[in-house]
């Protein structure tokens, strides 16, 4: 039996191939669309997750008191490690180490800028790299050790070995290999090519061998012996920071590893998401678009119900019992779900490196992972079994006495069902059109709302190697200024979108003793603000004929927070020492531009440290400035590479989780869309086939086409209509929570809902066109003759 509905149902699929082809490609974009997110997802569910302790690690978290809300950040103090190893028997390993950043490794006439993270050699019992050559039990105990990554020994040594072999770091101090491990996993928060002690770490920073409870520079991580004990640990380390240091009433909590990269936004000290958010906007838009696509796959087969009722009566007749039918149809879905299968695999094929590119991973199908396999075998068999339940029933209820008589049908319950479907498919385009839309007006929202500076030709490069010499460092400015290719240089503490470097130790006259305020803290050099291209509001920045030493400038928002109603000649304390304001900051944004700017301070520091910034001179061709600041970088620095950072271009990439969010609903929201389209074609095509006779008459009594089309499109229309007043509180409950965890956000308008409205008729209506033009045209005599 089974034999024979395969032949039946290949038959038919033969047959009949513009339906086929139709089936096959909206179910091989629905196919396609669902794997390539459900890939996507999978590869961000599974960062931090490929250490075998990962679901007893923890990242400890510092959660701040501020007047009005809690601040919490991955920043600790160095001593926080070891304190809790000491005094949390629960706890089996403690690290502290850095952040990963770049240094230059050289080995003798090969020199690269690659990503370093100290750490101590517990980090390295948390995560079980594993080691390629070397002593595990040794690694990070030598101050000048130094553990490459298979990748870097590669670039570094080729096929030589390169155990005990000597490196130099910084262009300054030398290391000797202890090690080579595996490269670190794509799906690790912490990317490094590298690791170094922590000795080394304080050999170079000493002042962090003197840092204490009031310091937080470092990431410390730990794992427990077991998780049982989790509640009992968070309740022990909760309040580490007041038992340490008076008055510090800093709370500690411990966050899992697991979900750092996914659940990284806090509010008032608590996780409350992040990146999961989209991700689950992901994991439902996968199925919305393979639902629509079953659909339509269920439109286009009903819509062929008058050419099917025949062979349904007459299998009825010779004594086909309804189960057989259904089986027959159901096999014919099957097919064709397999089939748009076997078409999705060349779609996602095609479709991934744009797709990585566009997301900036390296997605991949592993072929030999029983897991994957699973999954799509699922999904195919999930997808024929939804999409020709409906056809399947619907078709093989016919009775055989009344359809071989003459194909009639009742009422309309097939069809309001029909019309519930597309209304369906409608209410979801509608809803990824508004989203999309309003996802843009944000974005463009914040990226016109100022911040503070003009990040148009200001570029920084990183002081290292020679310019960390005071004099070397003030020639290179010299020479610059001489040049003319820039026309302000000055120095800062850290990048000018970073953020980091914050402190609570800031006080003043009248403070309350009871809060404690988070100020960001940064040192600059002279004509910081002018090279900035910042706004002064008071008083002036540093410049050279000031002893500015003990002199700070603030922005606007410490303004506020202190309290100050003339800030010029006031004065602040840090860590014991006054500081007098000789200037105050028009706010500027360098960490998210979509917070508020947090209060800072900015005391004159030395010009050997950080980054140096410069203005190129708007007069001077732009590749030609470029070329030469590089010119004389490798002049002065021949040992480190010519890093030139725009940063405008450093500050537009805080904006790629909405830039990816916006073009992943355009694509897909586009997909679903087209989908829809052939869904709506189906029912057109079902329409017409009842209402042939009818229309048929309309002519020969003598309506027009104008007449006959608006007969026919007014029914879709209205179903159009009704799924996008449907669509409006949907998308309006999405979007505003989308929007919610922005402090600063676009208010929705109706623009969005117009568009969504216009756009979906104007689709609707081509569509349907498309079918009832052939409808009209049709010699009315071929409906009419057996009448």
């Amino acid at each position: 039996m089974f034999r024979l509905n395969l032949k039946i149902a290949l038959r038919n699929l033969w047959k009949n191939k513009g339906y086929t082809l139709i089936n096959v490609g909206g179910l091989a974009i629905g196919l396609a669309s669902c794997m390539l997110l459900l890939l996507y997802v999978a590869y961000e569910w599974s960062y931090d997750k490929h250490t075998s302790g990962y679901d007893r690690t923890y990242v400890v978290y510092s959660n701040q008191k501020n007047a009005n809300d809690i601040v919490s950040y991955a920043w600790t103090p160095g001593v926080m490690a070891q304190t809790l190893k000491e005094t949390v028997p629960e706890v089996a390993y403690a690290s502290h180490s850095t952040y990963p950043d770049e240094f230059l490794i050289s080995n003798q006439n090969k020199s690269y800028k690659k990503k370093g993270v100290f750490a101590d050699p517990s980090f390295l019992k948390i995560f079980d790299y594993k080691f390629i050559k070397g002593n595990k039990d040794q690694a990070l105990n030598a101050p000048n050790g130094i553990i490459l990554t298979e990748r870097l020994a590669k670039i570094l040594f080729g096929a030589e070995d390169p155990l005990n072999k000597t490196l130099k770091f910084a262009g300054e101090e030398l290391l000797t290999v202890e090690g080579v491990i595996e490269d670190v996993p794509v799906t690790s928060s912490i990317q490094f090519d590298y690791l170094l002690s922590w000795q080394f770490y304080e050999k170079l920073n000493p002042w962090s061998k003197r840092a204490g409870w009031g310091s937080n520079f470092c990431l410390t991580l730990l794992q427990l012996r077991d998780n049982s004990s989790f509640e009992k640990v968070s309740k022990e380390i909760h309040g580490v920071y007041g038992r340490n240091q008076k008055d510090n009433d800093n709370a500690t909590i411990i966050h899992p590893l697991a979900k750092w990269h996914l659940y990284d936004h806090f509010e008032q000290g608590k996780s409350v998401g992040g990146k999961i958010d989209m991700l689950r906007i992901f994991f439902i838009l996968a199925f919305c678009i393979l639902l629509i696509a079953c659909i339509n796959f269920m439109n286009l087969s009903t819509a062929r119900s008058e050419k099917r009722a025949k062979e349904v009566g007459v299998r009825k007749a010779i004594g086909a019992a309804r189960k057989s039918l259904v089986g027959q149809f159901m096999l014919e879905s099957m097919l064709l779900a397999f089939l748009g299968m076997i078409v999705a695999f060349v779609l996602i094929e095609i479709s991934l490196p744009y797709f990585n590119n566009l997301l900036h991973v390296t997605l991949t199908i592993n072929y030999s992972d029983w897991k994957f396999w699973s999954v799509l075998l699922a999904l195919t068999l999930f997808t024929g079994f939804i999409a020709g339940s409906y056809p399947a029933f619907y078709l093989s209820s016919f009775e055989p006495v009344k359809v071989l008589k003459g194909f009639s049908r009742s009422a309309g319950t097939s069809l309001s069902i029909r019309k519930v479907l597309v209304v369906f498919q409608f209410v979801f385009a509608s809803c990824l059109i508004i989203c999309t839309a309003v996802i843009y007006q944000q974005l463009m929202f914040i990226k016109d709302k100022p911040i503070g500076y003009d990040s148009n030709g200001l570029i920084e490069i990183p002081i290292e190697g020679v310019l960390k010499d005071a004099s070397k460092a003030s020639l290179f400015r010299d020479r610059l200024l001489k040049s003319g290719v820039v026309s302000h240089v000055s120095t800062f503490s850290r990048s000018l979108t970073q953020g980091g470097n914050n402190t609570t130790s800031i006080a003043w006259s009248g403070k309350n003793p009871n809060e404690n305020i988070l100020f960001n803290f940064r040192f600059a050099y002279d004509d910081f603000a002018a090279t900035l291209g910042g706004n002064m509001l008071e008083g002036r920045d540093f410049l050279p004929h000031f002893q500015d030493s003990a002199n700070v400038v603030i922005n606007e928002a410490a303004v506020k927070v202190i309290g100050l109603s003339k800030p010029l000649g006031s004065v602040i304390t840090w860590n014991g020492d006054n500081y007098t304001v000789v200037g105050v900051m028009k706010d500027f944004v360098m960490e998210s531009p979509y917070q508020s700017t947090t209060p800072m301070v900015i005391l004159k520091g030395i010009e050997t440290e950080g980054v140096m910034a410069m203005r190129l001179n708007s007069a001077k061709n732009l590749s030609t400035a470029i070329a030469a600041v590089e010119g004389m970088m490798k002049e002065l620095n021949p040992d480190f590479p010519a890093s030139i950072t725009f940063v405008g271009d450093s500050f537009e990439a805080k904006f790629n989780n909405e830039k990816l969010m916006g073009t992943l609903a355009n694509w897909f929201g586009g997909f679903a869309v087209f989908i829809s389209c052939l869904g709506l074609l189906g029912l057109t095509l079902f329409m017409a086939e009842q209402r042939k006779k009818e229309i048929s008459i309309r002519k020969v009594l003598g309506a027009n086409t104008f007449h006959i089309l608006t007969l026919l499109n007014k029914d879709f229309i209205k179903l159009v209509v009704i799924a996008n007043l449907i669509a409006f509180p949907v998308a309006y409950i999405v979007i505003s929570k989308w929007l919610s965890k922005y402090e600063f956000r676009v208010e929705i308008s109706l623009i969005p809902f117009a568009i969504a409205l216009a756009l979906s008729l104007i689709i609707a209506l081509f569509t349907v066109s498309m079918q009832s033009v052939k409808v009209v045209k049709a010699n009315p005599v071929d409906a009419l003759k057996y009448e």
